[in-house]
């Protein structure tokens, strides 16, 4: 691999100090609004993936600014540049040069995106926001938190005004974001002030005996008036229900062969079978 190739490869994922990333990505040159549209035209109509290159390698430190800007959530900061750098291949490949805007213009929309979605997967070990509108209100009262600290009444009130939804719904997300993760299963190790791990609320299914029990029971009794029903049926209605249900699947009957075994039509062996199965049935529930 040559040594641009690496950097090129290195500039999509950073590595080691961050520090050095940024150098190395702020030695790629800006492009003049000409030499944008240059390579955008190569790219849009000729699929020109050297110009893609060019375009996305003297846009990563925007990329690089953006990210920086969502180093609150506590997310390493390499990992929120790649998440970025993702968005912006998406918007060059979607770049139309005819559009009249510069690429930086229409990749912060991608940029964002990717990094948002990283945010909200990896924040907490629970979802805070799943619907689209959950997603805009997350980010928004981020910033406003940032502002105002902990909400009181008249706070709630302003950020719901602001934002355009209702008290319920920023109370919740506040609540959801000041929530912290607890592990699963807690070693107590005996200490009765130390808490009390969510597994051990579980239920455990298989304690429950009187159930098995029951089971079991409606099993064999199922079973016992199955045999009884069957054993009520003509011989070749027998035959037709274990051949076409009760037999191993690799051996189950067609209708034709059994049509063929009692020399009738298939559609015969049909009702024959339609009305065994709804003597059957009729046992069953008695």
């Amino acid at each position: 691999m040559s040594t641009d190739l690496k950097m090129q490869v290195g500039a999509l994922i950073p590595q080691g100090n961050i520090e050095s990333y940024l150098r190395m990505i702020n030695t790629y040159p800006m492009l003049t609004a000409e030499e944008e549209k240059s390579l955008g035209e190569k790219l849009y109509y000729h699929d020109d993936v050297d110009a893609a290159k060019q375009l996305i390698l003297s846009h990563l430190r925007f990329v690089a600014h953006i990210a920086r800007g969502y180093s609150g959530y506590g997310l390493p900061q390499a990992d929120l540049i790649q998440e970025g750098n993702i968005g912006l291949m998406k918007a060059v490949r979607r770049f139309n040069p005819e559009m009249g805007v510069r690429l930086v213009s229409f990749a912060v929309h991608w940029i964002k995106a990717e990094i948002h979605e990283y945010v909200l997967k990896n924040w907490r070990i629970v979802k805070v926001a799943t619907t689209k509108a959950q997603r805009k209100l997350f980010f928004n009262l981020r910033k406003n938190k940032q502002r105002l600290g902990w909400f009181n009444s008249a706070e709630v009130d302003m950020v719901a005004d602001e934002l355009g939804v209702s008290r319920k719904d920023v109370l919740e997300m506040e609540s959801r974001m000041s929530a912290q993760d607890m592990s699963f299963d807690i070693d107590n190790d005996d200490d009765d002030n130390s808490i009390v791990a969510p597994a051990l609320y579980l239920e455990d299914s298989n304690s429950d005996f009187s159930k098995s029990i029951e089971n079991d029971n409606w099993e064999n009794d199922a079973t016992d008036k199955l045999h009884d029903a069957l054993s009520q049926l003509d011989e070749r209605s027998q035959d037709i229900i274990k051949a076409r249900w009760l037999d191993a699947d690799d051996s189950k009957s067609t209708l034709q062969v059994l049509a063929d075994k009692y020399s009738v039509s298939a559609e015969r062996i049909r009702q024959l079978e339609k009305n065994a199965m709804k003597k059957l049935r009729v046992a069953i529930e008695a």
